[in-house]
């Protein structure tokens, strides 16, 4: 959700900052825009709606020469889609700033700016960092001063980035609730909301922590804390691999990123797993200790993460017998909540940034629970520092938005946990044995999975004049259906809901007819028989039904029902080998109805604001 590029340096930096938008394009945007300190001194800007393409058109066509430079991606929160609103903004030309956020306050600032004579060129939020930090300038405070003052005045959520054209040789970044990060070069350095933009010209980072005030040279970086004083943060080696330039022969990075699943969870696995169960400390240092203690697990996540806490849920009270909530972020840091005994905070995220996740950690530290574990697949990202123990997924830089290969080795990471807790709280010889036979056949029941891609691919077709559908499921299904049902939303735009099968006779039978597909997870479970009635009970309501079905579980097609096999699986892992179709099914029914598989319209990968 939008992206922050800077640098200072002594080369022509527009190409670096241009590479770093398209680097960061899988975060979901609306427009984009750069502006450069020119050799002349003058302050240029560039911006334009729609791809960053269409930017870097743009700029080809005139001579953007700048040692000095910020760029953006927006994705809109105030105000519309339009050139006028993208970043960068400027105040009476000497200011530029870039804005990852929400500035809550921003109407009280805008009437006082305009009474002070300032006149406002767009509807966005961030424009009133602008003017605010110009309004310190005026006083002949430095611009780092300006900044430190102007923030104090801020309400909300900011990564910022501000340049000043009467001082070319630096730019001043400020971070509250917002990820920014610094790279460090060779006579110059860099800044951006996440190191995937950065890449190409550094592999050392700095990340900044909250209310971190920092101001960036060429030669060098000086960091404040929110209270002013200067401070040292780590520098951090990186060894990311960013492969966005290359769909190795896929359409979409999307279908890559599912056909890489295998792959990613036998990395997720590799060296953590052998054959007596779990090796040692792979949640931390401490965490066997930590887990020797914990009698409740409360997990904490949005949107698909949720999907994996909801799932995990059913393995931890089932096999490790630990009681365990799951939450939305967004629900949890707004309400009054108990706080079990011994309990263990269990927050997921892709990012490691997302806004409400985050600030729901900071808000159970302060509730008192026991420790903090994230799930999460980008190291040194805010929830990995924060937590008290990580667990890396390991599943590569995801570019698609609807989230495939993050999402499975989310659950693989807490079918682990459930053996880690297990083994403290008296988990069965034959369930341990289960999950840890399950998870080494995993990768390879992935793969056997993936071969039924062209029944799926055929099956999509029915769905090209459909507007609305249902998911059903039972017990662990139950999550997995809600997973596909915003699978298909998310990049088909078909309205798509989910419930668990039992709940048809409470309301959505009301729904069914032939023009409402049902699509349904079935393995040959304790809870087939169960799930064949609420079939039933679709049927002879002149339902039609999509069932991806364990081979063994005896359903057959007919006019009424189309029956996908799925390789037969051990009940640990059914729930991870019964999202690959429904992956495949959104897939291929996007591209029947042509929308943008990788960037879905309003949709961004990295949610930084509320």
């Amino acid at each position: 959700m939008c992206g922050i590029v800077g640098a200072v340096a002594e080369r022509n930096v527009v190409e670096i900052l241009l590479e770093g938008l398209k680097r960061l394009e899988y975060r979901g945007y609306d427009s984009a825009g750069v502006a450069l300190l020119q050799q002349d001194g003058t302050l240029s800007r560039i911006r334009r709606t729609g791809k960053v393409q269409e930017l870097a058109d743009a700029v080809a066509e005139g001579e953007a020469l700048g040692t000095t430079g910020i760029a953006h991606t927006r994705w809109a929160t105030h105000g519309g889609v339009t050139e006028k609103n993208a970043h960068p903004h400027f105040s009476p030309e000497r200011v530029a700033v870039v804005h990852n956020g929400i500035i809550e306050n921003y109407q009280s600032l805008r009437e006082s700016l305009t009474s002070k004579g300032y006149t406002f060129t767009s509807d966005t939020d961030t424009e009133t960092i602008a003017h605010t930090v110009h309004e310190e300038l005026k006083s002949g405070c430095a611009l780092l001063a300006a900044v430190q003052h102007s923030v104090k005045q801020f309400h909300g959520a900011y990564g910022t980035v501000i340049m000043d054209k009467e001082d070319p040789s630096r730019v001043v970044v400020a971070r509250s609730g917002s990820p920014l990060v610094i790279g460090l070069g060779l006579g110059e350095n860099f800044i951006a909301s996440d190191q995937m933009a950065l890449l190409p010209v550094t592999r050392r980072f700095i990340f900044l922590e909250e209310g971190d005030v920092a101001e960036i040279t060429r030669r060098e970086v000086n960091i404040f804390d929110k209270d002013g004083n200067p401070v040292e943060r780590d520098v951090v080696e990186s060894n990311i691999e960013h492969d966005a330039g290359d769909k190795a022969g896929y359409r979409h990075y999307m279908l890559k990123e599912i056909h890489e699943q295998p792959t990613v969870v036998r990395n997720s696995l590799q060296n953590r797993v052998d054959d007596n169960g779990l090796t040692a400390d792979i949640f931390g240092p401490g965490a066997d200790e930590i887990f020797r203690d914990v009698k409740h697990v409360q997990i904490i996540a949005c949107g698909t993460s949720y999907h994996a806490g909801m799932t995990a849920r059913y393995w931890l009270e089932q096999y490790a017998n630990v009681s365990c909530g799951i939450e939305i972020a967004s629900e949890f840091r707004y309400r009054k909540s108990v706080v079990h005994e011994n309990s263990l905070l269990v927050t997921i995220s892709q990012s490691g940034e997302t806004a409400d996740t985050l600030a729901a950690l900071r808000l159970a530290k302060e509730l008192g629970y026991m420790s903090s574990l994230t799930i999460c697949n980008v190291p040194g990202s805010s929830l990995v520092r924060e937590s008290d123990l990580a667990f890396m997924t390991r599943a590569g830089a995801e570019i698609g938005v609807a989230s495939t290969k993050a999402f499975t080795t989310q659950l693989t990471a807490f079918l682990m946990l459930t053996l880690a807790l297990g083994e403290h709280n008296g988990i069965s010889a034959e369930d341990k044995t289960s999950i840890v036979s399950s998870l080494h056949s995993l990768p390879a029941k992935l793969e056997e999975t993936l071969a039924i891609t062209q029944g799926i691919e055929d099956l999509a077709e029915e769905f090209a004049d459909k507007n609305h559908s249902l998911f059903l499921g039972r017990g662990d299904q139950y999550p997995i259906a809600m997973e596909g049902a915003l699978k298909l939303k998310e990049i088909s735009y078909i309205h798509a809901e989910a419930y668990a099968s039992g709940e048809l006779k409470h309301g959505p039978l009301a729904l069914i007819d032939e023009e409402m597909p049902v699509i349904v997870v079935a393995p040959n479970n304790e809870l087939l028989e169960k799930l064949k009635s609420n079939v039933e009970e679709v049927r002879a309501r002149g339902g039609i039904m999509y069932v991806f079905a364990d081979k063994d579980a005896a359903f057959s097609s007919d006019e009424t029902m189309r029956v996908i096999n799925v390789p037969h699986c051990e009940g640990p892992i059914a729930p991870i080998i019964y999202t690959i179709p429904l992956q495949l099914l959104s897939y291929y029914v996007a591209l029947i109805k042509g929308t943008d598989v990788d960037q879905p319209r309003n949709l961004a990968k990295s949610v930084t604001v509320e």
